[in-house]
């Protein structure tokens, strides 16, 4: 069962959140969001990552990362994912122009694997990225993000895989994004404790310099091939420095995880609306960016969208 049915399920104050299955009309199709794609690299992003929800089941989604790796100006295409459908599409996603690729894997322990997702399927997701290094993908992310008293024992045993698998791990802490509205300040391991347990087994060493805008402060292991990075957008707020855009499957732009208000851009798109129109309104909607994201302070409120609607 998953963790937050068992434990949680019957707090006064949690309130699982239904997602209901979009009308098809609703949702972009390919050739819109490669316009966006190709709109917002005129405007000089270069990087584009594809995640969900689970992007693989979205039908001919190697068709889209085609679409996308040829744009002018797109110099980095990474997809996210659960990994359970990825060795049916690893293939065709490589061959589309899939060079990176990070997989959500919260633990190693196929029992807890289960109680965390709800699903058996530990094997799938370790086999799908054995897979993606056979390939060539680099780098192989593994994202793992760390709840006390759920998998935080599993520290160690996740910074040793990834450096055995030569892989780049990545802690992230809890953030209030869970579907479930689980999620409580005791739950957050801090991303300095994190580093502090990791420090204590494995000799580790700065990759060096950090980009402003990279959410991850990176470590390589000093007898080793893998990375760790750890993420603290809870203890330790990078918003100042976040330069990112997302855009919803229905065709929403997000400005931040946490934003409350989303901008609509499907009617635009449907409208018939000039390419000069909409780079407008994308220059209008970066300029609206939040400050910060307010967790932890009074006037926090949970966006309506959780995790897994919006996309890391």
């Amino acid at each position: 069962m998953n963790f937050y049915r068992g434990r949680w399920a019957h707090l006064p104050n949690s309130k699982a959140i239904s997602h209901e299955w979009q009308p098809q009309d609703k949702i972009l199709t390919f050739v819109e969001i490669e316009r966006v794609a190709r709109l917002a690299a005129g405007l000089g992003i270069n990087k584009i990552r594809l995640t969900g929800g689970e992007p693989l089941l979205r039908q001919g989604v190697e068709d889209l990362v085609g679409m996308i790796s040829s744009i002018p100006g797109i110099e980095d295409l990474a997809l996210t994912t659960n990994g359970f459908l990825f060795k049916q599409k690893a293939v065709a996603l490589q061959k589309a122009g899939l060079r990176r690729i990070s997989f959500s894997m919260d633990s190693l322990d196929r029992d807890n694997f289960k109680k965390i997702t709800g699903r058996n399927g530990l094997t799938e997701v370790l086999e799908g990225i054995r897979l993606a290094q056979e390939l060539g993908m680099h780098p192989v992310k593994v994202n793992a993000v760390i709840i006390r008293g759920i998998n935080d024992h599993e520290i160690e045993d996740l910074a040793e895989y990834s450096r055995r698998e030569n892989l780049a791990m990545r802690f992230i802490e809890f953030m209030p994004l869970d579907s479930a509205r689980a999620w409580l300040k005791e739950l957050v391991v801090p991303g300095h404790e994190i580093l502090t347990r990791i420090q204590t087994r494995f000799s580790l060493s700065a990759t060096g310099q950090r980009k402003t805008s990279e959410t991850a402060v990176r470590w390589k292991f000093s007898d080793g091939l893998g990375e760790i990075g750890i993420i603290s957008p809870v203890t330790e707020p990078f918003c100042g420095h976040c330069n990112r855009l997302r855009l919803t499957v229905d065709g929403n732009l997000r400005t931040c995880l946490f934003s409350v208000t989303e901008h609509s851009l499907r009617p635009r798109l449907r409208a018939g609306e000039s390419d000069e129109q909409l780079t407008a309104f994308l220059r209008s909607v970066v300029w609206q960016k939040e400050e910060r994201h307010h967790i932890g302070e009074p006037d926090f409120v949970s966006p309506a969208r959780s995790m897994s609607c919006i996309g890391g």
